[in-house]
């Protein structure tokens, strides 16, 4: 029987009509929460929190989560390997089990050394579950819409930003009674989370499926036609340099983003904000920033991803500056800043998946996949590190850092314009024969 195409063909330019692909777009969605909560957003709350158990210096939890992301890339390139022998489904459901029960763990760690070790397995176990088992579904699923597939999926990072803070702040607030109680409070307020990564493992497993022909329709808008795996092996994508500009230009972007939104609160009550209005403040932008992160996705639909790279780049380094200027008062640029980077929040991760999978295609993806993002998460990790060495240097100043995330941004958009963006494309190259 022939298969049914995920879209209608008489609506192919349509930006909601994904049939039974909403499924996978929920499930991302949610992965990308629970990364951008567990690994970079939450460590607003978390970071002081477990600087305060443990009696460390300000900033040394920042660079124990840098370690951590480096150290993750083994992780990454070994669910690459699995993710393409036992397929996506079950490679990101047994991922988000690791990373919530070693979530767990950290918070609960009673050294520094425990809590870098099973921060490891968060960051590889979560970033894993949502971008290499996850990049590979969305590049199957949606090969020809996947810059909007990615507007919604990274909403997840808009809505964490959003809400994972204040989620923290619920769960552990309402049995404190005293400073001494802060720290059993924070250990078991943070189980939820935990069991919540656990569960959404086990429903993936049992609900999302690798292709879409398993569910018996193709992709979106692509026939059987065009058919194989790529032909790629480890070797022949390290010496691509298309490989390694992929790689490099999204993880910049990453960099940028990630260094922003996981010191957000810190740098806004830095600026006067009280802890509260700076919480609430987070919450506004990452609300507003669903709106940019789909349209991200769209613009790089209608325009192309390299356009859409470069003109983001030009953004968040205007954003950035912006911010900067101000040194211990909200300003009107802060404002506009703070608008431009809630524009920006989940942008940066759409193009994490939308690049590679505009460059090489849907064909052996998830080889791709597994040998670009272990080199993504390794640069990306970098910004904790910044972060870190900043605040470490300057007394916990973190607008500093912000002028060295603006660099990269400008740096990055000349590394986006030698960016062959079809070179790999088979479909792309089908289609405009």
């Amino acid at each position: 029987m022939a298969k049914q195409k995920l879209h209608d063909p008489g609506n192919k330019n349509s930006v909601v009509n994904f049939g039974a692909g909403w499924v996978v777009i929920l499930y991302c969605l949610l992965m990308f929460f629970l990364y951008v909560g567990m690994c970079n957003d939450g460590a607003n709350i978390t970071a002081p929190n477990v600087e305060y158990l443990l009696g460390l210096e300000t900033g040394t939890i920042m660079n124990m989560n840098s370690l951590a992301g480096l150290v993750g890339v083994v992780f990454f390139i070994i669910a690459g390997q699995i993710n393409r022998k036992i397929g996506a489904r079950l490679t990101s459901g047994i991922c988000c089990i690791i990373s919530g029960v070693a979530y767990i763990l950290a918070c609960n760690a009673p050294s520094v050394v425990l809590y870098t070790v099973a921060m490891c397995f968060v960051y590889g176990g979560i970033m894993s579950a949502g971008y290499v088992a996850g990049g590979t579904l969305v590049a199957t699923w949606f090969p020809k819409k996947k810059g909007v597939v990615m507007g919604y999926t990274t909403m997840g990072h808009n809505l964490a930003s959003a809400f994972y803070v204040q989620l923290v702040a619920i769960l552990i607030a309402p049995m404190v009674t005293g400073m001494a109680d802060i720290g059993q409070n924070f250990k078991t307020g943070i189980v939820p989370i935990g069991v919540g990564a656990i569960v959404l493992g086990i429903l993936g497993m049992l609900f999302i499926r690798n292709t879409p022909q398993e569910r018996g329709i193709n992709p979106d808008n692509v026939s059987d036609e065009v058919e194989g795996d790529g032909g790629w092996t480890t070797g022949k994508l390290l010496r691509t340099k298309e490989l390694w500009l992929a790689a490099i230009t999204t993880a910049f972007f990453q960099i940028c983003s990630v260094g922003v939104m996981s010191q957000l609160v810190k740098r806004n009550v830095e600026l006067g904000f009280q802890q509260q209005e700076a919480m609430n403040v987070m919450t506004i932008l990452a609300l507003g920033g669903v709106v940019g992160s789909w349209l991200v996705g769209v613009i790089d639909d209608k325009i192309g991803t390299k356009k859409t790279m470069v003109g983001f780049g030009i953004w968040y380094a205007v954003a950035l500056l912006l911010n900067f200027t101000a040194v211990d008062q909200v300003t009107v640029l802060v404002y506009v800043s703070l608008f431009m980077i809630a524009m920006g929040i989940g942008g940066s991760a759409n193009f994490t998946t939308s690049l590679p999978a505009s460059i090489f295609g849907r064909h052996g993806f998830d080889k791709v996949n597994s040998v670009i993002f272990p080199i993504q998460g390794a640069v990306t990790a970098l910004c904790f590190l910044v972060n870190g060495t900043v605040q470490l240097i300057t007394g916990g100043q973190i607008r500093m850092a912000y002028l060295v995330f603006a660099g990269v941004a400008l740096v990055n958009v000349v590394l986006v314009l030698l960016v062959n963006e079809h070179r790999y494309n088979r479909d792309f190259a089908a289609q405009n024969k």
